[in-house]
């Protein structure tokens, strides 16, 4: 089986750091549950929603760049899909020196065929070129992600799709951990 793999909120649980971030950030009495909603929508719609100043995000991305690494977990049984996997790939709109920070600390970069980021200049989720380009390399059976933005492109090109902690309409599968997997996704 060849997986597409989104990367924050997919395979490691990013959103409550990001949340903490945000909310030293913002230096206000709104709740961490409501940051952690806007920052699962998106990043960019939590930007806009708390209409953060150019300055707050500078202050966001020097205290998230002082973040150790292992301040970010991958989610429980995530490790055996990939080992189950054939081929793995990521697509994901962080940048490719983040992801890799994150990975590498782990040393899970042998589980992955190759990781699209940000830096590769393919337009964003739910366009489907990079999703084309690694569909074309890699022949993909299933794409997970966390949000439908990260379904949307793989169902166009016909790929089946698994959300992971998300019940929205849409998905072929549905995991709420990836304990789930061996269950139900693995004839995919």
């Amino acid at each position: 089986m060849n997986i597409l793999w989104d990367f924050d909120g997919t395979l490691f649980d990013t959103y409550p750091v990001f949340t903490k971030v945000l909310k030293q950030v913002m230096n206000t009495d709104i709740s961490e549950e409501e940051i952690y909603a806007q920052i699962k929508v998106s990043f960019s719609r939590a930007i806009q929603y708390f209409e953060l100043t150019e300055e707050q995000m500078n202050n966001f991305i020097v205290l998230y760049n002082q973040l150790p690494t292992n301040e970010f977990k991958p989610f429980k049984g995530v490790e055996q899909i990939l080992q189950y996997a054939r081929k793995n790939v990521i697509m994901t709109h962080s940048s490719r020196m983040e992801v890799l920070k994150i990975i590498n600390n782990y040393g899970w970069a042998k589980y992955f065929d190759e990781i699209v980021t940000a830096d590769d200049g393919f337009p964003r989720k739910p366009h489907t070129a990079a999703y084309e380009y690694l569909q074309q390399k890699y022949s993909l059976d299933l794409v997970i992600g966390d949000r439908l933005i990260d379904i949307i492109p793989a169902k166009k090109l016909g790929i089946k799709t698994c959300l992971f902690q998300n019940e929205e309409w849409g998905a072929d599968y549905y995991l709420s951990s990836y304990e789930e997997f061996f269950e139900q996704v693995k004839e995919c």
